[in-house]
């Protein structure tokens, strides 16, 4: 299992361009559709939670999941799979950039690298949208931290804090209008329905 965290995450290491967005699309596909160590839910988690704590939004990811499905090793496993094709190319470019950044053919190569990250990136939303924006509650939630986001330059740290603070009260506010449901399950009142039976026993 930990030879199998750490080539899945060398993979999606070695395929992740432009940064930490656009890792998310290559998680869901490894970690979720293929080798199904965790739901879709709990990759959106995991990344949110990621994007929150200092350093690399993937490696962050990677040692969340690697807990996740075998521990403490398994992180270590994960995370050394996913940081070691970056080690590995940068130490062998480091000594060649400055005289390869410039050429016409490595600046088209980047030109279409950044068109493909951005069509990950717009996939990973459109997928986390499917998952996350379910009423008309989470839409506008997800609208107010966009706007924050994009207009108001907010730090997605409290962002995701307030979103966190959010989704509890919605939660908490639906446990109670579910322990009402309960009590009157013929969707009467309590009190109605005893006063009904009352009126049957006389």
């Amino acid at each position: 299992m930990y030879l199998s965290l750490f080539f899945t995450f060398f993979r999606i290491g070695i395929l992740t361009f432009g940064g930490g967005y656009t890792v998310l699309p290559l998680l869901q596909k490894e970690t979720v559709e293929k080798k199904q160590w965790i739901s879709q839910l709990e990759v959106i988690d995991y990344y949110a939670v990621g994007q929150c704590l200092p350093g690399m939004i993937g490696v962050n990811a990677a040692i969340l999941i690697g807990y996740k499905v075998k521990g403490r090793g398994g992180s270590v496993a994960a995370a050394a799979g996913f940081a070691m094709p970056s080690l590995l190319i940068i130490l062998a470019i480091a000594s060649l950039i400055q005289n390869i950044a410039g050429l016409p053919v490595v600046q088209s190569a980047f030109a279409g690298i950044r068109v493909a990250v951005c069509a990950l990136v717009v996939n990973a939303i459109y997928t986390m949208a499917q998952k996350a924006i379910i009423n008309p509650i989470t839409a506008v939630l997800a609208l107010a931290v966009f706007i924050a986001a994009v207009w108001l330059q907010v730090s997605p740290v409290p962002l995701v804090i307030a979103a966190a603070a959010a989704g509890l009260i919605l939660s908490m506010r639906e446990g109670k209008l579910g322990r009402k449901t309960q009590a009157a399950p013929n969707g009467g009142d309590k009190d109605t329905d005893e006063e009904s039976q009352a009126g049957e026993e006389q």
